[in-house]
């Protein structure tokens, strides 16, 4: 279930990229601090007939964006993607999910350092499953959030 503060946020993320857009990717549980995705096999088929790998890399990196949405204020900072890794596993022959959480104190203690530095990197590390609930990937990423200039305004309004 996505919160209705956050739908917006939901929309956004799935709608404002089109590359993220063409995969299918649906935020399907949005609340503070807590994600959830799913990406449809179809649409994502590769030569071979599982899921293609720049598919699964691309729900990975999709996944610091919606946590910054859900975990820090969004009109005081931005996010960026600093470096993502991903080891597949096994193949994903179904839909994949990817959950990712951030507790209150974790985004307080951010928020807190790039309000004092400007900007402050963060680390995700994720599992993306299939339907049976098996890991086919892990995804090591760092994202940073930064201080919006207010030259630039909310680039998310």
């Amino acid at each position: 279930m996505i919160e209705e503060k956050y739908k917006f946020i939901a929309e956004l993320a799935e709608t404002s990229i089109e590359a993220i857009k063409r995969t299918g990717i649906k935020v399907i549980a949005l609340k503070e601090g807590y994600a959830k995705m799913v990406m449809p096999l179809e649409g994502n088929i590769n030569h071979v007939g599982m899921m293609y790998a720049g598919s699964l890399f691309t729900i990975g990196e999709f996944t610091g964006g919606i946590i910054y949405g859900a975990a820090f204020d969004v009109d005081k900072f931005y996010p960026l993607v600093k470096e993502v890794t991903i080891r597949f596993k096994r193949p994903a022959l179904t839909d994949v999910t990817l959950e990712v959480s951030m507790s209150k104190e974790d985004a307080e203690k951010i928020q807190n350092e790039a309000s004092e530095q400007g900007k402050c990197d963060f680390v995700l590390n994720l599992e993306i499953k299939d339907a049976n609930d098996v890991v086919v990937a892990l995804v090591e990423g760092t994202w940073q959030i930064r201080v919006i200039p207010k030259e630039m305004g909310n680039p998310f309004k």
